[in-house]
């Protein structure tokens, strides 16, 4: 017993919460009973043949403006001093601050005629990461969470889900799901996993205090052999098989060579775009890699511009590294935010919230690339052709991940949900 007194010793509970959280993004509260299943209304959409494995998702925290990025409008006097420069696509034409991505138009698919019902950060964030409104009563599940949920972890010895970037709260989560569809967060993609060796210890004393710990909690499994104490030891073994996984070298960006490195840009942006790739190609199923800073009231202009290149060497990157790894086409690249910035720039030389209209862009899982879908008007203020909801929006990557729209999934509190809301997907999108 001595073994477990030891000056320098956590708590066992501490321990192996501590371990379970790290690796698998879970705390031993939330525990849930299944979600129960059924049939939705028939949406009458065609399964889809050759679904993406995995989802890459570029989060843009602030509101990414629209004039300025992906929906120019040269001739109108709400571009202001941003101008339009070509794309490798006839007819398709983004903003001079994306050069890298100009060039990489044939394989997306820029959506112009977003619009949603929130204009406030965290509403707005809310809705486009779960499809519903934000309530004090509930959390709802992200993508991510709902692809394990109906495809299961491709990798046993990795986290299903990775979310990299310093926010602080993660909107696309597990919800209402089993602790294990949260994703693992990782602050800095520079730093690894923290925390997933044993240290000031050696292996056979590890396994030992594992093995003891097994011990005293034997008696308490056999006496309530239940889902909740199921789960929650399977949580726990999970996290140990983690930390001896060999597999826990694709959070290691140092394997990679410093030009690749370059590639990406250095900033945590593109070194998280660099891992996303890495843990996709490690059978990840689901990575979002958040860029913040797009809240652009004052100086647009001065903002923007820098913003912008950061994100341009980063996905532009990524794209070109998943074709030529040949993954594009089983990963869905999705890059959005929560709501565009007002045409009419303000007194401050800034843009405003704007949920109204704004634009988004979609790449690889069979999505067509080379193509604008929708439009706002001559000043990017009303959105003019096919309209797209947010709902709409997930429903489309819901589909293309082959998840099924119209599949009921129960809440602990017997509440319905779907994966994509009332949704129903962009089908023209689809090659």
């Amino acid at each position: 017993m001595n073994t477990l007194n030891q000056s320098d010793e956590w708590s066992r509970r501490r321990f192996m919460e501590g371990t379970a959280k790290t690796f698998l993004g879970v705390g031993a509260l939330g525990l849930t009973s299944r979600s129960q299943a059924a049939l939705g209304p028939n949406l009458s959409i065609p399964a889809r043949a050759g679904a993406a494995k995995h989802v890459i998702y570029l989060y843009m925290g602030g509101g990414m403006t629209h004039l300025d990025t992906f929906d120019t409008k040269p001739d109108h006097e709400n571009q202001g001093q941003t101008k339009t420069i070509n794309t490798n696509v006839d007819g398709i034409r983004i903003s001079e601050y994306l050069p890298s991505l100009a060039n990489q138009a044939d394989k997306l698919a820029i959506i112009r005629s977003l619009t949603s019902t929130a204009g406030a950060h965290d509403q707005g964030n809310y809705l486009m990461h779960t499809s519903y409104e934000q309530r004090a009563t509930i959390r709802h599940p992200g993508i991510g969470a709902w692809a394990l949920k109906y495809k299961g972890r491709m990798n046993t010895n990795l986290p299903g889900s990775v979310f990299i970037g310093g926010n602080s709260r993660i909107n696309g989560g597990g919800g209402f799901f089993e602790p294990e569809y949260e994703p693992l967060a990782i602050n800095d993609p520079n730093s690894g996993l923290k925390n997933s060796k044993v240290r000031g210890m050696s292996q056979d004393m590890f396994d030992h205090r594992l093995e003891l710990a097994n011990k005293f909690d034997a008696d308490f499994h056999e006496r309530y052999n239940v889902k909740q104490v199921r789960a929650y030891t399977s949580m726990y073994d999970d996290a140990v098989r983690i930390m001896k996984s060999k597999d826990l070298q694709a959070f290691d960006l140092k394997q990679e060579d410093e030009m690749t490195r370059e590639r990406y840009g250095m900033d945590p942006f593109g070194q998280g775009c660099l891992l996303a790739r890495r843990l996709i190609e490690h059978d990840v199923r689901s990575v979002e890699v958040s860029l913040g800073g797009w809240d652009m009231h004052n100086n647009v202009f001065v903002a923007a511009p820098d913003k912008c290149a950061i994100l341009d060497q980063a996905m532009s990157a990524l794209l070109e590294d998943l074709e030529r790894r040949g993954k594009l086409e089983d990963t869905v690249v999705v890059l959005t935010t929560e709501f565009g910035r007002t045409p009419r720039i303000n007194q401050n030389a800034g843009r405003d919230h704007y949920p109204k209209a704004f634009s988004s862009v979609l790449a690889g899982g069979g999505i067509k690339g080379g193509i604008a879908y929708g439009a706002t008007d001559e000043g990017a203020e009303n959105v003019a052709e096919n309209p797209v909801k947010i709902p709409d929006f997930n429903a489309t990557i819901a589909h293309a991940l082959g998840l099924p729209l119209d599949q009921v999934l129960y809440s602990p509190s017997k509440r319905p949900f779907t994966v994509a809301h009332k949704g129903k997907p962009v089908l023209d999108l689809f090659a």
